[in-house]
């Protein structure tokens, strides 16, 4: 039999793929795309991917085996590991950090030494021979069976458990056990039916229903609701499940053991999806002249490129063209690809598209459990699935930017909503890709069309649509007629002088407020600050209590009575003297959604007000629970941050209010007036959605700003002229590319150096493009010092020579001695 050799790719943070040798017995069985259980290092067993097969020895050391495989069929195809390597070396990362980032976490499985007992050893009779250490271990193993290496390390009280393992693996005391589980399992859901003796006798089933009239009431209110929940003597019966049965009478599971007991009912277990469908088929909504227009216009568009930016004003009808695309795109028998900036607040949107698509339609997105995920891709990569009697087959795949690494075989739309939003960057860990930027590779490598879709495009998208790159697509009016929302500005400098402020409300909002809930209308308060006090101030030393891990002041959160660090999470208690004077006088200084949440009830007792930050909506259906309330008129007032612009359609929301645009205009960021125009214009556009006019006001002390004149003139173009012109005279996207740098190091001087060093050999491949090393705004987070170097690279650069280069540079830093300890994080088109 011949020897085989596979190449593993490992979730790590490696170069490369490493090489295995392929039992005999597994040679009939191996294919690329499987995952591999191997051994690596001393004590690790990983699930890998085999991403080739071949016949070449390596010259290298000797080769390990792999261990086993977990899958029958490839759960990887070969499009997704291009699409992978494309990812990596555009990206400057491995594919491993790839695979890690593309993988659903039940599919990512890494497996640890487990000691065990040997069975040949008897704790009675062998353990004189045994120090003290070696005989806690072994007790340790006679009560538990099995331990992993850190519970050994604490049964026996060593730091270096291995040590002594090794010597009682000698002595053939324990074993080693890798353990590799799949936690994948299908979701089975019990049914119920007729037992055949009585499915098929309607005598029989006759005598059942006279002797439980008689003794079991309990019973034949049971089998009552099956006759009917079955649809048994209708045209359209079904299967019945166990828990819709028992839920329809009270007492029903002791009801139902009963009669399985009698052989009356019998139970069996079918495989079921993790999710619940609507069955789709909402009809489509006609167009208006404008969507006709546009509908024409991205065909047009499409037959001379293969990405097209929709450019429609909030509330235009862009949702009504995606989903004539998507149709049309399915009856093709292509596949769709629907990205969201943040699938979590964006319910009404999937709700929507599930009324037309049904269970067409999968979600994939991190806040489903890891088994829900991992059925989304089997579903995908098997062409469907077996649920409950029907093949469910998701052509339409609704999710985040991580939905982009899911197994699609004949992907021939890609829909990117609101494709300005920066949360569609990866941050980290590596890979720190940019989904917009992701998904229009992945559509050229499947031969698939790229629609754009915004409100408020980023720069560069409209830059590439205005040069002639991608198609241009406008909808310049709402829907229905509907009037853009009357943008005012309230300058709260001025207000403040007259002290006709109401805290941190202006006059002009505060009576907008009292007219609108006076008519039953709602209200959205925007504030892009979370907490309480955005800061503790001593007012006679002008002490700050900052976080002992990073340098920035501690937030003030009063429900939870602490002061919190939003970079890492450190929390503390807030002082009731100041520890650097001793004085009492600490006063709150600035405002969060926190604060204005309990201001209002003063304001307007009447109103009911509820807040939408990360804060409260931790939990998996917090968000919708609190979308849910404000569309059904539950809450008058919803305040929150920047979530509040994002996917709210609401007929009754004829007010929102900006309370601090300062905050966003002031940032030292060359995208700082894009954002914050962005932001302003899509919190904006949640206002008079139906068929009143609706009002915006901003508060502000500039309220003569150039950003926010064009937010009051819906001036988009504006903007995007103001910003091309300063980005062409200095030098930034989208005329340059941006690679950043990013050195950290636990002690400032150690860094300085090796910043430093860094920059220098950076200085050697690109001469006059390097800019650093300099401190960010936060200089230190989680107890790491960073300093950033910034390379831009020309357009007409070639970029696998720069990008070669610049790798190669970070490499001699690591190799030489000034890049001992220090980490470098290279992020590509930072955002």
């Amino acid at each position: 039999m011949e020897t085989l050799f596979a190449e593993i790719l490992l979730p790590l943070p490696l170069k490369g793929t490493f090489t295995y040798r392929v039992p005999q017995t597994l040679n009939d069985r191996i294919r690329e795309g499987q995952r591999a259980v191997v051994p690596f290092g001393r004590n690790k067993v990983y699930s890998g991917l085999v991403k080739t097969i071949h016949r070449t020895p390596p010259q290298a050391l000797q080769v390990r085996y792999i261990d086993s495989l977990l899958d029958d069929i490839p759960v990887v195809t070969p499009d997704q590991f291009r699409f992978w390597e494309w990812v990596a070396s555009y990206y400057l990362c491995t594919e491993g950090e790839v695979m890690n980032a593309a993988l659903p976490p039940a599919m990512k499985l890494a497996g640890e030494t487990r000691v065990v007992l040997h069975p040949d050893f008897d704790p009675e009779d062998g353990g004189a021979g045994l120090n003290e250490k070696e005989y806690a271990l072994v007790r340790a193993l006679t009560n538990k069976k099995q331990l992993t290496l850190g519970e050994a390390s604490v049964a026996t009280g060593l730091a270096r458990v291995l040590p002594l393992v090794k010597t009682l693996l000698e002595k053939g005391v324990v074993r080693l056990r890798e353990e590799l589980d799949d936690p994948w399992r299908p979701r089975t859901e019990a049914f119920v039916a007729l037992a055949p003796p009585y499915d098929g006798d309607e005598d029989r089933l006759r005598e059942v229903f006279e002797k439980a009239e008689k003794r079991a009431p309990r019973q034949l209110e049971l089998l009552i609701s099956y006759i009917r929940l079955s649809g048994r003597y209708t045209s359209h019966p079904r299967d019945v499940s166990q828990k819709e049965l028992t839920d329809s009478v009270q007492g029903g599971a002791a009801a139902l053991q009963a009669m399985v007991r009698k052989g009356i009912f019998h139970t069996e277990h079918r495989i079921t999806s993790r999710f619940s469908h609507l069955e789709g088929g909402a009809p489509p909504t006609g167009f208006n002249e404008h969507q006709q227009r546009a509908w024409e216009e991205t065909h047009r568009a499409f037959e001379t490129r293969p990405v097209v930016l929709l450019h429609g004003v909030t509330s235009s009808g862009k949702t009504e063209l995606y989903i004539r695309l998507i149709r049309e795109a399915m009856d093709k028998g292509q596949q769709v690809l629907y990205l969201l900036p943040e699938i979590a607040l964006t319910a009404q949107i999937i709700n929507r598209l599930q009324a037309h698509f049904g269970h067409r339609a999968g979600i994939y997105h991190s806040r489903f459990n890891p088994m829900e995920r991992s059925e989304v891709w089997n579903n995908l990569l098997l062409g469907g699935v077996e649920s409950d009697g029907q093949t469910i087959s998701y052509d339409l795949v609704l999710g985040p930017r991580s939905a982009m690494f899911l197994p699609f075989r004949n992907l021939g739309l890609i829909i990117i909503d609101e494709e300005h939003e920066p949360s569609y960057k990866q941050q980290d860990p590596a890979p720190r890709y940019h989904a917009r930027d992701a998904a229009i590779a992945l559509a050229a490598q499947h031969g698939a069309r790229v629609l754009l879709g915004s409100a408020t495009p980023s720069v560069e998208s409209y830059f590439n649509a205005r040069t002639g790159k991608y198609g241009l697509v406008e909808l310049p009016r709402r829907h229905g007629g509907v009037m853009m929302p009357e943008v005012l500005v309230a300058d709260i400098r001025k207000e403040g002088r007259h002290k006709s402020m109401r805290s941190h409300f202006s006059h002009l909002l505060f009576e907008s407020m009292q007219e609108a809930l006076a008519a039953g209308e709602q209200v959205i308060l925007f504030q892009n600050r979370r907490g309480f006090s955005l800061r503790l101030e001593c007012t006679q030393c002008d002490w700050l209590p900052e976080c002992h891990q990073c340098d920035v002041s501690l937030v003030y959160h009063k429900k939870a009575r602490k002061l919190t660090c939003h970079y890492c999470g450190y929390t503390t208690d807030p002082p009731t003297r100041c520890p650097g004077c001793g004085s009492t006088d600490i006063r709150m200084k600035g405002f969060g959604t926190e604060k204005i949440e309990e201001e209002l009830p003063l304001f307007y007792p009447e109103a009911r007000v509820a807040r939408m930050d990360l804060d409260t909506t931790r939990s998996r259906h917090a968000y919708r629970d609190i979308l849910s309330d404000f569309e059904n008129h539950k809450i008058d007032i919803l305040v929150g941050t920047q979530m509040v612009s994002k996917g709210l359609d609401f007929s009754n929301v004829s007010l929102v209010g900006i309370l601090n645009a300062d905050n966003m205009l002031h940032f030292p960021d060359f995208r700082a007036h894009e954002r914050a125009y962005q932001l302003m214009a899509q919190v904006s556009g949640r206002a008079g959605r139906n068929h009143k006019r609706g009002k915006v006001i901003i508060q502000t002390h500039n309220p003569y700003h150039s950003v926010i004149r064009q937010v009051i003139d819906n001036d988009y173009l504006g903007m995007y002229e103001s910003q091309v012109v300063e980005r062409r005279s200095f030098g930034y996207p989208p005329f340059m590319r941006l690679v950043q740098l990013t050195a950290l190091h636990r002690e400032e001087e150690p860094l300085n150096k090796g910043a430093a060093a860094l920059a220098a050999l950076l200085r050697e491949a690109f001469p006059e493009k390097v800019f650093g090393p300099e401190y960010p705004l936060v200089a230190r987070i989680r107890n790491q010092y960073m300093k950033r170097i910034l390379v831009k690279l020309d357009r007409s650069q070639q970029l696998p020579q720069a990008r070669k280069a610049l790798l190669g540079a970070v490499e001699s830093f690591r190799e030489g001695a000034e890049g001992k300890g220090i980490r470098v994080v290279i992020d590509v088109d930072p955002v």
